[in-house]
């Protein structure tokens, strides 16, 4: 009997998870979301049921994918009283795409274990139109009887599907990769700041940054953007703050001296107060050429 799959967590990389799914022939019987209107025009337009509670999404499903915004969203759904996810889970598979902390992907485990439930983390390093094509960069961790058992569904969804090992494991790659990421968009930007503020022209500094060192994926995502302040949000600012916290903090609880990533911390974190945190992780730029937001 195929599998039925719902999703927790419908902004835009879960609506286009869901709607990958559906495409490639999935039952996706429910869709949650705190926004409700969202959930409802979703379960709409895929033919799915938009639950009114958490334990009725378990119970419309076998396999429920999990993306909501942070630590304390994550472990709300996966409360151990009241209305929750591991209400009557036993059986259920979770995967967890959230970017969260690798310590609240190990207590849902321990949570979802005492439901008699399995999870598995599921960390994206990718954006709205890779979701919606189903070419997800899908870090796993957790059990790896449940990864395989699994595995075709995110097969779907990924064309570069690893499985990292155990459960946090998946969280801290994600942690550092978007660690990397970040301190690359902030030099990057302080980079065509500083050409623009010497009237160097823009266009010539990002095809030389191409051809030498400087180079970066951020450098073909966000170059041209931070030039021309088109901030349209595929990875916000908010999202590049909460995730260069929780990198810094994984290295402060190692020992370790990170100025890089404090300082783009700070950056992101200046960038939020100032009200830009829903713009793109390129609006950092607005905080380094002279005349902008700075």
């Amino acid at each position: 009997m195929p599998e039925k799959i719902a999703f927790v967590g419908v902004g835009r990389m879960g609506a286009n998870m869901a709607r990958r799914l559906k495409d490639c022939g999935y039952s996706v019987t429910a869709v949650y979301d705190v926004h409700a209107p969202s959930a409802a025009a979703l379960a709409k337009e895929i033919g799915a049921k938009a639950p009114k509670t958490l334990a009725a999404v378990t119970a419309a499903a076998d396999i429920i994918f999990t993306v909501v915004t942070d630590d304390a969203s994550q472990l709300r759904i996966f409360a151990e009283e009241g209305d929750s996810l591991l209400v009557k889970a036993a059986g259920k598979v979770f995967v967890n795409c959230a970017t969260i902390t690798p310590k609240t992907h190990v207590e849902v485990e321990r949570r979802a274990s005492k439901a008699k439930a399995s999870v598995l983390e599921g960390c994206m390093a990718s954006s709205i139109p890779q979701a919606r094509n189903g070419t997800l960069y899908l870090m796993c961790g957790g059990s790896r009887k449940t990864f395989d058992a699994v595995k075709p569904i995110l097969e779907k969804l990924s064309t570069a599907l690893r499985y990292i090992g155990k459960t946090g494991q998946a969280a801290q790659v994600k942690a550092l990769v978007n660690m990397v990421m970040n301190i690359n968009t902030g030099a990057l930007a302080e980079g065509l700041g500083l050409g623009n503020a010497l009237g160097l022209d823009l266009d010539m500094l990002r095809e030389v940054f191409s051809q030498t060192g400087a180079n970066s994926q951020v450098l073909k995502t966000d170059g041209e953007d931070m030039q021309n302040r088109s901030h349209d949000c595929y990875f916000s600012g908010s999202h590049a703050a909460k995730d260069s916290t929780i990198a810094w903090v994984l290295g402060a609880e190692a020992g370790l001296a990170m100025p890089l990533a404090a300082a783009t911390k700070l950056q992101f974190d200046r960038m939020v107060a100032l009200g830009l945190g829903h713009l793109d992780k390129s609006g950092v730029a607005e905080l380094t050429f002279k005349g902008r937001h700075a």
